[in-house]
């Protein structure tokens, strides 16, 4: 009886362990990739609203809504693979991706990936709450400053060393929605983010945050394939293009923003 038990109870501790594995994860497959009729497109899944999780458990978003599209138009099954921001690089050198898309900056990469034109510009800002005194950067001066690993709001800092230096404390955070949870009980003063995640999650999540007016740096978001894969970057390209042209990038871009914000043909 007493080796039933522990038989047991290792089996329902291994079950445990499963379900409490990372949400993100929970919809991966074994699905194979281009060369398969897959595109599998590696996301961030707490980027809202280029990509993430809704209340239903689903992978929603702006850029899923356009590789969506893309990979029916090239007659392609479509896969959306959650991935650590931080590790996107091995990802899609081993070859479990295709591409990168979610609100990837082009700036500062250009040489890393194949890239498809630009789809949509964006800045680099700085996020505070509402009630605080700080007002341009140099206000920054001596605080607290989050920023998601491995990201672009870490690179312009990296760029802007008088900046990233004057700062009293530059932590890293995993993902920005837990930067937000951090600025709004306190424990840092700022966020340096992309705008139009900021603006999203501001509208959207109705945390009494604000935006400075001025910004750390201007970028453009593209998808990144791996370097001189041309030839799948030019499919998508082709078709992000077509897109663009029958209206479909703005019907999907005002669904998401309330306007046309993409940039392709303009």
């Amino acid at each position: 009886m007493k080796l039933l038990k522990k038989t047991v109870a290792v089996v329902l501790t291994a079950v445990m362990a499963v379900g409490v594995f990372s949400a993100c994860s929970k919809k991966d497959s074994d699905k194979g990739a281009e060369d398969d009729g897959v595109l599998v497109v590696g996301f961030d899944c707490e980027f809202p609203p280029m990509g993430f999780i809704d209340e239903d458990g689903e992978y929603v978003g702006f850029d899923l809504d356009l590789a969506r599209e893309v990979a029916k138009r090239l007659d392609m099954e479509f896969e959306a693979k959650p991935i650590a921001w931080d590790a996107k690089d091995q990802e899609l050198e081993a070859g479990n991706i295709d591409c990168i898309w979610n609100g990837f900056t082009i700036s500062g990469r250009e040489d890393n990936y194949t890239w498809t034109d630009a789809y949509m510009a964006n800045d680099q800002v700085v996020v505070v709450r509402s009630d605080s005194d700080i007002k341009t950067l140099s206000d920054l001066k001596g605080l607290t400053v989050v920023v998601q690993k491995d990201s672009s709001g870490l690179a312009a800092l990296e760029e802007n060393t008088d900046l990233m230096d004057s700062f009293g404390e530059l932590k890293q955070a995993d993902d920005y929605l837990s930067a937000m949870m951090d600025l709004e009980v306190g424990g840092v003063d700022a966020i340096v983010m992309d705008e139009i995640v900021a603006k999203y999650q501001i509208q959207t999540s109705g945390r009494d945050f604000k935006i400075l007016d001025e910004s750390v740096a201007s970028e453009e978001y593209g998808v990144g394939f791996l370097l001189g894969n041309e030839e799948l970057r030019d499919k998508v390209q082709k078709t992000l293009e077509e897109m663009a042209e029958d209206g479909t990038l703005a019907e999907i871009s005002e669904k998401w923003f309330g306007e046309d914000i993409t940039t392709i043909g303009k």
